[in-house]
């Protein structure tokens, strides 16, 4: 959900080959059911659950990956990138 600049600017820093996704009015983690309510300290809020969609050049969800924890992640999806 950040803004464009805030990719742009994180995207030069990590030279990054791919574009990043600006979500800034909520409406891509609405539709992938990723914007839930989240709880920290007994407070009560919304925010985003993170996770990892393999999408194919075909607009097909392969694999999803829910809750996120980012130690390690990268080396699970560039394996399962590999079986597409």
């Amino acid at each position: 959900m950040d803004s464009i600049a805030s990719h742009e600017k994180f995207a030069q820093k990590h030279n990054l080959l791919f574009p990043l996704l600006s979500d800034e009015r909520k409406e891509v983690v609405q539709a992938y059911g990723v914007w839930v309510e989240k709880s920290m300290y007994g407070k009560k809020y919304f925010g985003t659950e993170r996770t990892t969609f393999a999408i194919d050049k075909g607009g097909v969800i392969r694999k999803i990956w829910p809750k996120v924890k980012v130690e390690g992640h990268i080396d699970e999806v560039l394996e399962f990138m590999k079986t597409l």
